[in-house]
């Protein structure tokens, strides 16, 4: 006997286990069978299925899944910055600590989680953190699955400093895609791009729509909303929808890259994108006591719904 949404017990659509590793894991669930599963390590979305039990984010089949090595695949959370500069490791240590289950999420406004399943984790610095990058903060994240599927991340990073601070921040999405050669995004025509293949030259998007045939490496700034990857063969489409986040960030090694890589397979460029929600270009600063909050909800439609609905 299937349960209405009056009865749909949220509570019981939120399971806490522990990985191999012993680290906690958040299975969440709603009652059309959607799924998404949160591991403690990183604050990281390991798994988001749809009603059918699909999977939708790609992880690499040799992923390390031990902390503090940071796990290839899902959706890591770059923070207090994404790419290699300065003394800390690259796209910050966020993705490799272990974060808390927050007991006191108060920050969330009250209809936030309504018809939803959620965790709430909680990340601050630890004094070994503060030596390497010294500012208090608290970071705290809530992970929800609606009734309809869609998963959204909401991120809320509090300085509790006696001084400014800035960051850069991404949410570094793993898409899984059927073949990257037949994958194209929409949302990103006419913009302006930083090219990490050519020294961050900033160049404009000249294509239709952005397709993929080598290598991509490339910051988009100033972006729209509402971002759209079709998968042709899947005839499906991730929608990715954001706020307080102006850049995106669009990744694929490739086939030379790939087997540079440890724990990446050198086959496995061809069925995963990464498509960044993120604040790269223009650090976000925070005044002591102040708050940023970014949000992604990715959802997933058939693509022939797409574009005329989409107000790309």
């Amino acid at each position: 006997m299937g349960h209405s949404a009056a009865d749909w017990d949220y509570r019981a659509a939120i399971e806490i286990t522990k990985d191999w590793n012993g680290v906690e894991q958040v299975l969440l669930q709603n009652q059309q069978g959607a799924s998404a599963r949160v591991s403690l390590h990183g604050g990281q979305v390991t798994s988001w299925r749809n009603k059918h039990g699909e999977e939708l984010l790609f992880t690499s089949s040799k992923a390390i899944f031990k902390p503090p090595k940071a796990m290839r695949g899902g959706i890591p959370i770059c923070f207090p910055q994404f790419g290699n500069c300065g003394s800390l490791e690259q796209h910050g240590f966020a993705r490799n600590k272990v974060w808390a289950i927050d007991d006191n999420p108060q920050l969330h406004p009250p209809n936030d989680s309504h018809g939803k399943s959620f965790i709430d984790l909680l990340l601050k610095p630890s004094e070994d953190d503060l030596k390497c990058w010294p500012h208090s903060f608290e970071f705290r994240l809530r992970v929800s699955l609606a009734t309809s599927g869609y998963l959204t991340m909401t991120s809320r990073v509090r300085n509790v400093n006696g001084k400014p601070f800035s960051f850069s921040f991404a949410y570094h999405t793993y898409f899984l895609v059927s073949d990257i050669s037949e994958v194209r995004i929409e949302g990103l025509e006419t913009l302006d791009y930083l090219d990490n293949l050519c020294e961050r030259k900033r160049f404009t998007e000249q294509g239709d729509a952005i397709t993929f045939e080598s290598e991509v490496s490339r910051l988009y700034l100033s972006s729209p909303n509402v971002i759209a990857v079709l998968d042709h063969e899947k005839k499906r489409t991730y929608v990715i929808r954001k706020e307080g986040l102006p850049d995106v960030f669009v990744w694929n090694p490739w086939e030379k890259k790939s087997k540079s890589m440890v724990d990446f397979g050198d086959e496995e460029y061809k069925h995963m994108l990464c498509v960044d929600g993120a604040a790269i270009e223009k650090p976000i600063t925070l005044k002591p006591g102040e708050e940023w909050t970014g949000r992604l909800q990715l959802s997933v439609v058939p693509s022939s719904f797409c574009s005329e609905h989409l107000d790309l």
